[in-house]
């Protein structure tokens, strides 16, 4: 039976465990393949089961309908049901109900198998000693499916003939009403309209966990047949395999599908050559691919696209979903492609980022990529010019926080003009607007002005420290390359004991990062608590006597250089806490200035 709720957005009913799984079965509900491996514990099973023996809530399951999705044999659904919120549940209930496989940590199909205690009504993962204990329904999957209640009882009996065949036949008419249990069913209107619909996606919650809008776009993708299936498997796999690329061989083994459709083919280069600076998840793929295929950054948008809106009428047109999914796959196979991807990833190394732990903003490396990828389609932009665009954009982006807040937005009003300017012209009006000498002079000073060494404006001056070929703090052959490819220290050229025993008791005034320094270990011991008017003596009288003391640094040419490098004020041979505030005020002016010098020369 179905109590039915009448809601203006959505229907609220309670379906049996038996019928919701029969409308997975028809086709009714889609539930869109799952190609990552299922992420609940055997014991997230059991205790889902256990709730549904006991009467417990279990969550609601969300659905909406699909137009346009393609069904078995290749017939398309007029009102099918997308599973939005309930994946996990419903692969679980199939996989300890209905005896279907899951996807393991290695991409093989494989089973999880629930048992079941009538004596003490309790579930559990099956082991080996379950297995030969008689007094366990070892598989409560085979018991659904059995021939009948009866004829299990008789079993039973006969092989724990001391049971106590009440509490037995109780605990087992209760198993089986399970598939009788309710389960909250929250079917989205039909007329709601997708960012609507995206809404009141993110905004569910499952056990605490806000849903991704990315999760939304993956449920309609998989909604499109063999080739939405595929597309989604292709999005899932390039993301894990830019992570574990060892994993292509469990993927090749364990899914014949999708190794036979070619789209491995596309991306099995990662197997050997992945890169930590740019690893994309698929929130990341789905945003970048929308960019590139539709113009569009929101969740919502793409998936209006895929659903076939069309712009002008703002209804439904089917006959435009086949276009949305062949422009979407391309804009994808671009994305994936090993050229693309390595030759994007040289640019912004190129730029100074040479580690993953510099680019605080995936954001602002999403849609560099995705601009990347547009701009190969203008002949008339040579690659050197492509390049530099990209570059300058993607630091100008970290610099004015240009992908944060409504950055979706920004990024389809910003697609727009460039169609319309040109990346160039456009990219020049934005710099013109946001980074003039006010921007230089004021506002980035200002945004240094901070304890974070996660600042944007610290890692752009990092990167170019590294795009000038930089040595460390008081370095004569070490680099800051070197440094922080290998994990290097940061260190405070004013030292923190040294201020706090003189005034600056306060985490936010010692590890202000115009303090910071990339230091070598050893020079970083020498120095200790001792302010730079002690340790910069040093340094001076190591000049004079060539004798090291500290650091390498021999001549006073090159202490100049190496000072001018970091950006270190002339009269750091002065300072110590009771002119720390002048020497961090002039210091933060300097990164500026090379912040400056290092984008224009991008």
């Amino acid at each position: 039976m179905e109590y039915l709720i009448t809601v203006k957005k959505y229907e609220v009913k309670q379906t049996a465990v038996s019928q919701v799984l029969s409308d997975v079965r028809s086709d009714k509900i889609a539930i869109p393949k799952l190609q990552r491996p299922f992420v609940w514990k055997t014991s997230q099973v059991r205790d889902l089961m256990d709730s549904l023996y006991n009467g417990y809530p279990v969550g609601y399951l969300i659905t909406w309908q699909s137009v346009g999705a393609k069904l078995k044999g290749g017939k398309v659904a007029a009102h099918q049901q997308i599973l939005i919120d309930g994946q996990q549940r419903v692969t679980a209930l199939r996989a300890a109900i209905a005896g279907q496989p899951v996807i393991g940590n290695r991409y093989e199909k494989k089973r999880i198998v629930i048992s079941f205690n009538p004596l003490t009504e309790e579930f559990a993962t099956l082991t080996p000693a379950i297995r030969n204990s008689s007094q366990w329904v070892h598989d409560i999957s085979e018991f659904f499916s059995g021939t009948g209640q009866l004829t299990f009882l008789r079993h039973y009996f006969e092989n724990n003939p001391d049971a106590d065949e009440k509490r037995v036949e109780a605990a087992i008419t209760k198993l089986a009403d399970i598939q009788h249990a309710q389960v909250g069913v929250i079917s989205l209107a039909d007329d709601l309209d997708v960012d609507t619909v995206a809404e009141i996606f993110v905004r569910i919650n499952a056990k605490g966990v806000p849903l991704s809008s990315a999760d939304f776009v993956m449920s309609k993708i998989a909604t499109y047949g063999d080739e939405g299936r595929n597309l989604r498997k292709l999005i899932d796999y390039f993301c894990h395999l830019s992570i574990s690329g060892h994993a292509f061989d469990d993927i090749r083994e364990n899914d014949e599908e999708f190794a036979a459709s070619g789209f491995l083919d596309k991306i099995q280069w990662l197997q050997n050559q992945p890169d930590e600076l740019f690893q994309p998840d698929y929130t990341d793929v789905i945003r970048i691919a929308g960019l590139v295929g539709f113009s569009r950054g929101k969740a919502g948008a793409i998936v209006s696209e895929l659903s076939g809106l069309d712009p002008q009428t703002r209804k439904i047109d089917e006959s435009l979903i086949p276009g949305a999914y062949a422009r979407f796959g391309n804009a994808l196979e671009q994305m994936v492609r090993k050229t693309h991807v390595e030759r994007f990833v040289m640019m912004i190394k190129s730029a100074g980022y040479i580690d993953s732990s510099m680019i605080g903003s995936k954001n602002a490396l999403n849609f560099a990529y995705a601009l990347y990828l547009r701009l190969r389609c203008n002949e008339k932009l040579m690659e050197g010019e492509r390049s530099q665009i990209v570059k300058r954009w993607f630091v100008m982006t970290l610099l004015t926080g240009r992908a944060v807040g409504s950055f979706e937005s920004t990024w389809e009003t910003d697609l727009r003009r460039i169609n319309e300017q040109g990346a160039d012209e456009y990219l020049r009006l934005i710099e013109k607007s946001e980074l003039g000498d006010g921007f230089w002079d004021v506002t980035l000073p200002q945004d240094l002005v901070s304890p974070s060494k996660r600042s944007p404006a610290f890692q752009v001056f990092l990167a170019a420290l590294v795009s000038k070929g930089a040595r460390g703090f008081l370095s004569k052959s070490i680099n800051v390359t070197q440094m922080i490819e290998g994990h290097g220290d940061m260190h405070h050229i004013v030292p923190k004991n040294h201020l706090i025993n003189n005034g600056y008791p306060k985490q936010g005034d010692y590890n202000q990062i115009a303090n910071f320094a990339l230091t070598e270990t050893a020079i970083n011991i020498a120095i200790k608590d001792r302010p730079p008017t002690e340790y910069m003596s040093w340094v001076g009288t190591q000049i004079e006597s060539g004798a090291l003391r500290i650091g390498e640094i021999t001549s006073q040419s090159d202490l100049e250089a190496n000072l001018e490098e970091h950006s270190i004020p002339a009269f750091i041979n002065e300072v110590n806490a009771d002119n720390y505030q002048a020497f961090l005020d002039a210091r933060r002016k300097l990164m500026a200035q090379k912040i400056r010098d290092y984008y224009e020369a991008l």
